[in-house]
């Protein structure tokens, strides 16, 4: 894998992280909370996930790949859920998390 394909794929975890732990708190906020347990639960997750892998991905781990193959299974997942929900928060946590689910899919493609 080139330096380049694994900085874009660092760069998405990052993106899908925050915009997960936005995504989590601002449904926490919401009146209808009670209707968003399974979105905030999916991406506190995913935030976990994507951050992980962005570490590994740094120090360069020899687990890497496979840790990137389950960060874009739960990036699946959470979009799924993100994309269930009006509230462009979750729109736009459903977008980082299909890039970074692409991006993670390409490099463990290309090793």
């Amino acid at each position: 894998m080139s330096d380049r394909q694994q900085q874009s794929c660092i760069d998405a975890c990052i993106c899908a992280a925050r915009t997960c732990e936005h995504c989590e708190e601002v449904c926490l906020s919401m009146p209808n909370v009670g209707e968003m347990v399974a979105c905030i639960r999916k991406t506190k997750d995913c935030a976990a996930i994507c951050w992980l892998t962005a570490a590994f991905m740094s120090r360069r781990s020899s687990f890497d790949t496979e840790v990137c193959q389950l960060c874009a299974a739960i990036c699946a997942d959470c979009a799924a859920e993100c994309a269930k929900h009006e509230e462009d928060h979750c729109r736009r946590c459903a977008e980082a998390c299909l890039r970074c689910q692409t991006e993670c899919q390409q490099l463990t493609i290309a090793v």
